[in-house]
């Protein structure tokens, strides 16, 4: 079928969520949603990462990743479209692969002019000149690629315009949302690392992550400043005017930090811890009425409840937080990076990835379509 339609392989309603209440009940630190919920299993067989963009015309976009691993084989970005969250089918290919290379780690949005724009870096398999051969697909991060579509991912143009690690550190790595400010430049954020200088068995690396801007539409970009300075995956939100707020990973507790500018993001004040430990990768967005929602993993059972998806809301632009809300439980550990948008209706749809949920056991993307209690 050439429009690879799925048919979302809805898990039925009533009886998957009874399912999975009753395998794993929902913590005493969280809160179970009252309203009707509806969660499907999106786009079977890929670890995703999902990244939802709404599009001009009210279409739902998920860039993702097309593979059912955490990138140790070739792969490439797709992107999928959907009318409400429900049904999707795949519009194209953001970003392919070169032979023994993958493409799989994005920042995604609506430049200017509503062009879908996915910004991608992956690995390579290839074992560089007077190194040692690494893990499969590990040898080396690749540049970024720009990719830019114009009639809602069907087609694209790509460039190499993006600027390098410089010395000593690794390519970029973009991540979470491109956003478009009061002052009509584009928005995002990427991270890199390098080397520690210690050595030795389990020692991490160096992390920062990186706010970046495009004063011309997508086309050309450049690193205005450090974000989290021991921080790597991280997002990044328009709060109004030049008011932005990052949701950034902390890798040292594997927690979210926020941090704020006021400034069009030259310069960034924080951390403010957001989550628990095991509980990541965050994302950020303004509902209808004003508050903010944030939507971020579980993977830790013993600290914070079962696996799965969790969001907060915040009526005070991220001052305080509500208790948290269980969206999703899920049966693997290998788990979250949601993606939320709200539709017109006010229902919000969110999208994650999981290795496995109560009655699905492979990798997939899935969405959870739910209204936020007070609406």
């Amino acid at each position: 079928m050439n429009t690879q339609k799925t048919f979302a392989c809805l898990l039925t309603l009533f009886s998957f969520t009874a399912a999975v209440q009753a395998a794993a009940p929902h913590s005493p630190k969280e809160v179970a949603l009252t309203s009707p919920v509806e969660r499907y299993v999106s786009v079977d067989n890929v670890c995703a990462w999902p990244n939802l963009t709404m599009l001009r015309d009210g279409t739902i976009a998920a860039t993702i990743f097309n593979r059912p691993t955490h990138g140790q084989t070739e792969g490439a970005v797709d992107v999928w479209a959907s009318a409400d969250g429900r049904f999707w089918e795949k519009r194209g290919v953001a970003a392919p692969n070169e032979p023994n290379t993958n493409r799989m780690n994005v920042a995604a949005g609506l430049a200017r002019n509503g062009d879908l724009l996915v910004l991608s870096s992956g690995w390579s398999n290839i074992q560089k000149p007077g190194q040692p051969k690494r893990d499969a697909f590990r040898d080396g991060k690749l540049p970024v690629v720009v990719c830019r579509s114009a009639d809602g991912g069907r087609t694209w143009s790509r460039d190499l315009n993006f600027p390098g690690g410089g010395k000593g550190w690794d390519e970029f790595v973009p991540f979470g949302d491109i956003l478009i400010g009061t002052d009509g430049a584009l928005h995002m954020s990427a991270y890199q690392g390098k080397p520690n200088q210690l050595s030795g068995p389990g020692v991490r690396r160096i992390f920062r992550s990186s706010h970046f801007r495009s004063d011309d539409d997508g086309k050309t970009w450049r690193m205005t400043s450090v974000i989290g300075p021991v921080h790597n995956e991280t997002t990044v939100f328009h709060l109004g005017g030049k008011r932005w707020m990052a949701a950034a990973r902390q890798e040292d507790d594997r927690a979210m930090d926020l941090f704020r500018s006021n400034d069009d993001g030259e310069t960034w004040e924080g951390p403010q811890r957001v989550t628990g430990y095991h509980e990541l990768n965050a994302h950020l967005t303004r509902l209808k009425d004003g508050r903010l929602l944030l939507s971020y993993g579980n993977r830790s059972e013993r600290e914070n409840g079962p696996f799965g998806v969790l969001a907060k809301l915040s009526s005070d632009e991220g001052e305080t937080w509500s208790t948290p809300i269980r969206l999703l439980h899920s049966v693997a550990r290998d788990c979250g990076y949601p993606s939320s948008v709200q539709r017109p209706d006010g229902a919000v749809v969110t999208a994650y990835y999981s290795a496995g949920v109560a009655n699905h056991s492979r990798y997939h993307m899935g969405t959870v379509i739910w209204t936020p209690p007070g609406l």
